[in-house]
This record gives structure tokens, sequence and C-alpha cells, in this order.
């Protein structure tokens, strides 16, 4: 059964959302157990502040230990000051009332920190995908994972370019994952394509991390929150995949926007959460579907100097290009992974690749603190950041010019 709150007019009040967390807590069994709650970074809108307060004064009195582990992915890890900043907490109050709590920032590339519980067979995959992969992959978590009685997700939902929704299990693979498995199912979300993919309750990739979920040996609840940007319209509690099924489906009446024509040019505002390329590229996942044919899509930003702190070295060696740009030649990109390939893929968006000529639908643009020759070389457009105007972008829909302030979570598609 899953416990619901919805907003009785617009938005949850802070004493509402935390009324809700109470009621909730108390259908947990947390009574003398250890508890990890795994929660979501700095760059995903969320009332992380308030829920960590509520949990804490509903489950640490019941629990033997709570902690919390950071579903970072393959995001750099969050420095003291920065996790301070995420919970809304003073370093006093994390040395003192908080000092029991563990807060961990995963480490996706640290093999001492991860342990296997499985694998998915390569006939698994083949089935799941509809054919288009057939391989086996190693399934791997942040061995933290298998030192609690209780495993508790709390996150938001929303449309998202690999798996359809974010939320749910996606805080397991990849959050807390190893490469193996995050690398084939974002590969897999880049076949099926971000234009397709983005916005769909049951895909492929879902039920793979499903799938990779089943074999986690430790009880799983889950909060499913439906945000818009800081107020919370909708809190949903229970069993991690029945919570996320039903703030799917609010998360598809709330975060979609539907237009009745594409755009020649759209200024993507990318908010201060993205600070690099990996995370402002949603900019162009949540608006490529109203993209007009041989139109543009800027993502605009001074403050996204970086193109990854973690996988640059990787994405300036391939560049940003369709996905049949690698699919036609995968010999030249079998060491690169696959969550890198999917990446490039879902920035540059859709386009062929005949005869050695690559042809993308639309011109892709940054004008951010990322240097022009740095652009030009990843195959990306580039326009000075100050040569930018927003205002020349508003109210000019019907001349096909759209902006979009703090760009990145509400997709766009057309009507019909």
């Amino acid at each position: 059964m899953v416990y619901r709150r919805i907003a009785d007019n617009d938005y949850l009040s802070d004493k509402e959302l935390y009324d809700a967390v109470k009621t909730a807590c108390a259908q947990m069994p947390v009574d003398g157990k250890r508890v990890l709650f795994i929660i979501p970074d700095q760059t995903r809108s969320m009332p992380m502040p308030l829920m960590f307060r509520a949990l804490y004064d509903a489950v640490h009195s019941r629990a033997s230990s709570m902690d919390y582990l950071i579903a970072l992915g393959t995001h750099p890890p969050m420095s003291d000051a920065m996790i301070q900043t995420l919970l809304d907490i003073s370093a006093e109050e994390r040395s003192g009332k908080y000092s029991d709590i563990g807060i961990y920032n995963h480490a996706w590339q640290d093999p001492n920190e991860l342990v296997s519980i499985g694998t998915i067979s390569a006939d698994e995959i083949e089935r799941i995908s509809g054919g288009l992969m057939r391989q086996s992959v190693n399934v791997a978590v942040n061995k933290r994972v298998l030192q609690y009685d209780v495993a508790c997700i709390v996150g938001p939902v929303f449309p998202h370019e690999v798996v359809g929704f974010s939320g749910g299990y996606k805080y397991f693979f990849p959050g807390v994952s190893g490469a193996d498995i995050l690398n084939l199912f974002h590969w897999l979300g880049a076949l099926i394509t971000n234009y397709v993919i983005n916005g769909t309750k049951n895909t492929p990739v879902r039920e793979v991390v499903n799938k990779a979920a089943s074999l986690i040996p430790v009880e799983k609840w889950c909060f499913c929150l439906t945000v818009v940007g800081k107020k919370t319209k909708a809190l949903f509690f229970g069993a991690p995949e029945e919570a996320w099924s039903e703030a799917a489906d609010l998360s598809a009446q709330t975060h979609i926007i539907y237009k009745d024509k594409p755009f020649k040019s759209i200024l993507a505002m990318a908010p201060p959460m993205y600070d690099e390329l990996w995370t402002a590229g949603k900019c162009m996942y949540k608006l490529e579907p109203v993209v007009a044919d041989g139109g543009e899509l800027i993502i605009f930003g001074e403050h996204v100097t970086e193109v990854s702190v973690t996988h640059g070295h990787l994405i300036k060696k391939i560049g940003y290009h369709t996905r049949d740009y690698f699919t036609k030649q995968m010999d030249r990109f079998r060491d690169i992974p696959g969550g890198i390939l999917a990446h490039s893929t879902h920035v540059r968006g859709g386009g062929t690749f005949e005869n050695s000529v690559e042809k993308p639908r639309v011109q892709v643009t940054l004008a951010t603190g990322i240097p022009e020759a740095e652009c030009r070389a990843i195959n990306l457009g580039y326009r000075d950041p100050k040569s930018i105007n927003p205002d020349d972008w508003k109210n000019r829909e019907e001349e096909g010019y759209l902006l979009v302030p703090d760009a990145g979570e509400i997709l766009y598609r057309l009507k019909g």
C-alpha cells in the first residue's frame, strides 16, 4: 500500500510535508534496526533540509542507527561544506546534534567500496531490450547498502532522458552502483533515444533497473516527491516500485509542457545547480522534442565552466555526436564506456550518419563559461554569453523563439 499526501491546493506547506513524513515513517518497521537513507546530491531540486530534519525526528529515536548515502552516480563527491549546504545544517549541528549520523558519498570508482550482488544474463538483457543489446552484466552496489536492515530511498521524480522518469530504484542504479550496470543501461537508453524515452513511464531501461534492484537483499522503502522549483506538490511512500509508479503518473501531469509547434531558436537557461555540461546537458534533453528541424538550442550560463570534472577527458576524446555516428562505426569506440557515449548522443540529439557525413537534426550551441576553442573541439557551437540578452527570446513564441528559465527538469513536447 502506498501512503500519499497530495496538496489540497497547489503545494504542501512545510508543516504538511513534515507531518506527512512523520505519518509515513510510522509505517516503516525501523524499531531497533539499522536504517540507511539514500538521497540525491545538489543537482536535483528537493526540499532536502526539511526532509532531513523530519526523518531525523521520526526515525532517530526508534532505529539502532540511521545514516545517509548520497546517490552521486558518477558525479564528483560532495565536500563537508557542500553537504552542510545540501542539508542546511551547521558544522556545529553536524558535530553535535547529528554527530551519530553518518553521511557518506558514493564512490563508484573505488572497488573497495563496491560489492557484487549478482549478474543479469545476456538472454535477459536481450529479452528486455527487444534485441538491441545482448550481453551479460555484473550488478554491483555500494557495500554500505548491505550493512543495514532497511534501505529507504528519498528523492524527487522527474521526466528523465535515460530511464523515462527518474526516482525509485534509479537511486540504487546508477545512484549507488558500480560502473558496469550503469554503462549498460545508459547505452540502452541512448539506442532507444532521449526523444523516445524521456517522459515515458514503462521503458526497457526501467525494467533493467528494477531487475538489478531485485538482487539487493535488504528491505527497501521509498519516498518519492513531486517537486516544482522549491515547492512540493505531493509525497508518496511505500514499496519503491509502487511509490515510484504513482509519483511518475503525477510527474507526467506536472512536469511536461506541450507546445503547438516547434521553435527555431530556444534559449535554455541552466540553473546554478548545473555547473558542468554533464548536468547542464539536461537543458537539451528536456527541450529536444520542441526544437524545429534545423533550429538551434542554446545552453546558457556563464557558471557552467567544465564539460565534466569526472568524465571530461573521455568526452573530449570523442566529442558530441548523434547516435548513428557511433552505432555505424562502433569498432572505433569499443574502449569508450556506454555511459559516456550515451551522454554524447543525448546532448547532440537526433540525426543521421551516411557516407561518413554526420547531419544532426538541430544545432546545439554553448553560451557558457567553456571557451570557444573547447566548444568547437567537442563538436558543439559557441556564442559569447555576454552577447546574449534573454529578453530577445522573451514573449516571442509566435515568431519561433522560446525562453526557458531554469531549464533541465521540465520536459517540453509537441502536442499530438
